[in-house]
């Protein structure tokens, strides 16, 4: 555990002496709380402070119900999901009862809305999420010792087939530094990776990352992803900016690139500027571009040719020799779209616009969703 990580929880423990010693003037009874080590790390007896009760925290369960050892009363309590303390109370008499889970409930309340105004993890969540108003953010950075002079990025991880594994828990295992890193869920199929950069990293190196997360996920646990990677942004006020990124190139490359795993915002090109358009301008050039004949009237067989075309950058010859085809057949198909659209592809300027038509023209058809 490292030495801020201590600060904190002894920030928390002192919070549950101040309640506990409130308590004890109202019920006029020793009340303590063990944690998970079996320490007393909170009792209304000072003198009581660390000592040690490891049987007693093998009884840390899920249950709610209260039980009796000696001369006092228990009761399991916790705000996570499972019960990380145990609260005793002197007696074992009905009462005594009454008092555990009536403290019991007020020690958990307390310690949820202390972690909610400590906890990184969360306060990491709001602000890529832009839940955070912007003159709060370097406050609340300071209060929770963030260093904002490091530089970080933002993966984004989309689980594109569900089973019973917990990727979160995976990917938080992966990266367990919690005083860097931070791995957060965003919804049922998008966990965000926080990830401190170091200063000689570059978005090459962020790619061989999400890589390797993307590797481990599929071959041991079955589990295929999508990672959208943002830009490396300097200074904790712009990782909104890298989440968002994140998220437009995994809807860039859906559109665009649908056999791609791993998606970086700076690598995009030009398919970038396509989805950032607006959908009436895009409308607007693919009628201009098309004035002749609709896109819809070229064939799959045109389409898949266009397409050879490019791949083999406008190489007549080369083309007709990756089709199978003779170059006359080719010559015959180019002149056909030429005739069709006005457009010759041989000549670099229209294989441009037309490059670009059919990428405008596949983006509205896929109608991603904008951030």
């Amino acid at each position: 555990m490292c030495k801020k990580e201590r600060g904190i929880f002894s920030m928390s423990n002192r919070l549950f002496q101040s309640i506990v010693y409130q308590m004890h003037n109202a019920i006029d009874r020793v009340i303590g709380v063990i944690d998970e080590t079996g320490t007393v790390i909170a009792c209304s007896d000072l003198v009581r402070i660390g000592e040690a009760h490891s049987s007693i925290a093998m009884n840390i369960t899920n249950s709610n119900e209260s039980f009796v050892k000696g001369a006092y009363t228990y009761k399991a309590f916790g705000n996570t999901g499972s019960n990380e303390y145990i609260l005793f109370v002197e007696g074992i008499d009905p009462q005594a009862e009454k008092y555990a889970s009536v403290v019991a409930v007020s020690l958990s309340n307390i310690k949820q809305f202390y972690d909610e105004k400590y906890d990184r993890a969360n306060f990491i969540k709001n602000l890529i999420l832009d839940n955070i108003l912007a003159g709060d953010i370097y406050l609340k950075a300071r209060e929770l010792h963030l260093n904002n002079d490091v530089s970080r990025a933002v993966l984004l991880i989309r689980v594109a087939s569900r089973n019973d594994i917990s990727i979160f828990d995976i990917i938080q295992k992966l990266f367990p530094d919690k005083a860097k890193d931070f791995v957060i869920n965003i919804n049922d199929t998008d966990i965000a990776l926080v990830k401190e950069i170091k200063s000689n990293v570059e978005a090459a190196d962020l790619e061989k990352l999400a890589r390797s997360i993307s590797d481990t996920l599929s071959t041991e646990f079955y589990v295929h992803a999508v990672i959208g990677i943002g830009s490396i942004v300097e200074g904790i006020k712009d990782l909104a900016r890298s989440f968002k990124e994140a998220q437009v190139a995994l809807e860039v490359g859906k559109v665009f690139d649908t056999e791609r795993t791993i998606c970086n915002y700076d690598n995009l090109g030009i398919a970038r500027l396509i989805y950032q358009l607006p959908i009436t301008l895009c409308e607007t050039f693919l009628r201009e571009v098309f004035k002749r004949g609709s896109i819809e009237s070229l064939d799959q067989e045109t389409l898949f040719t266009i397409q050879r075309f490019f791949e083999n950058n406008l190489n007549v010859s080369e083309t007709s020799r990756r089709l199978f085809v003779h170059r006359n057949t080719l010559v015959y198909r180019l002149e056909k779209i030429k005739k069709l659209t006005g457009l010759d592809l041989r000549e670099f300027d229209h294989a441009i616009v037309f490059k670009i038509a059919l990428m405008v023209k596949k983006y509205l058809t896929a109608n991603p969703v904008k951030y």
